[in-house]
Parts: C-alpha cells; structure tokens; sequence
C-alpha cells in the first residue's frame, strides 16, 4: 500500500510539474530544430547576429493571425540589424490539426515568410523557455557564446487594431539593445491561445 500510496505521490508531482522558464537575465539554451524547408536551425547557424527575436506561434490560433503581419514586419526591420525573427511553433498537431508540418508550410508560403518557422515536436524548447501563449515573445542578446534573455512578453498592447498601438514593447527593447541602453519594459503578459501540449 505504502509503495502503491508512494508512485502515485510521483506520477501527480510529474504530471503537474511545470518548468517556471526563462527569467530577463537567464541564458537561454540554443536549440536545433527542423524549419519549413527541413533543413535543422540553431542560433549558432547565425554568425552576425547581435541577438534574435524568438517567437513562439503557431497557425489556427486568431491572435497569432493577427499578429502574423506586425512579426513579419519585425523581421523586415530588425533582421537587416541582426536581429532576426525566429518563429517556433510548440503545438502538438494531433490536437489541432491546423499546427501540422504541412499547414506550416503552407502558411509561410503563402505569407511569405523570410524568416525560419521552426518545429518543437518535442515541445522541450518552449518548456524551457517559460513560453505559454501563442504568440510569446523572447528577446535575446547574444553576449560571447551566450544567449541573454532581455524582454518576454507581449509583441504589442493592442492586438485589435495596430494602428492604435502605444507601446511597441518587441520594438522598445530591441531599439535600446542596438543603441548600447537597458531594456527598461523588460516584462509584459503575453496574450494568446494557450500551447497545446502534448498529453
């Protein structure tokens, strides 16, 4: 009774444990994963960049979609400065069809993508990135070998309508970054669907 009373304390703590994720400060672990075009990324494949844009989306979730424009404009801007959009998508697809490799790639064909749109199949990067949301946004800068967490959070504070937006937190941070300054919005809650994780 005793041992049956003792693995089923451990099967209630693994299932309910949950990584707490990157604090602004932390390094964060550079990965390799499979892009659209099936060839593997890794930040290191990135010689020049001063830091990345690191965004956890996806393809069905509304949020995601309206933000799809305002990332590839991000990229559009800040990749020519080195600090490119990295798109990972952390959903498990036998749960939403919709997120599956082939949607992927359809959807960054269709919306020309000019950034990596990256697979976590295993969903061990978003894990330990803290990512939650769809889209969740995690700004780095690369400092030697290391990858410093700078900004998490939100992209913008108006997801309805871009034109009214006050506070560019993704473009703030990365701006101080490139002119030498601290980060000083270094925290804002992500809004989006939550990850679809795997049972």
């Amino acid at each position: 009774m005793k041992k049956l009373l003792a693995l089923t304390t451990a099967i209630i703590a693994l299932v309910s444990f949950k990584p707490a994720g990157y604090k602004v400060g932390d390094k964060a672990t550079d990965f390799k994963l499979k892009n659209i075009d099936g060839k593997i990324v890794s930040l290191t494949d990135y010689k020049d960049a001063k830091g990345f844009i690191v965004v956890f989306t996806c393809n069905h979730c509304p949020v995601a979609k309206a933000y799809e424009d305002r990332i590839i404009a991000l990229d559009n801007k800040y990749r020519p400065l080195n600090y490119p959009v990295i798109a990972i998508n952390p959903n498990d697809p036998s749960i939403v069809a919709e997120d599956d490799f082939t949607n992927m790639q359809q959807r960054a064909k269709a919306k020309n993508y000019g950034f990596p749109y990256l697979v976590d199949g295993t969903q061990d990067i978003a894990k330990a990135y803290g990512a939650t949301k769809t889209p969740h946004v995690f700004v780095l800068q690369k400092s030697g070998a290391d990858y410093i967490v700078k900004y998490i959070g939100a992209i913008d504070d108006n997801m309805d309508e871009p034109s009214a937006v006050k506070e560019k937190y993704v473009e703030e941070a990365v701006d101080a970054l490139l002119a030498g300054k601290a980060v000083t919005n270094t925290y804002t809650k992500a809004i989006g669907c939550g990850i679809k994780w795997k049972a």
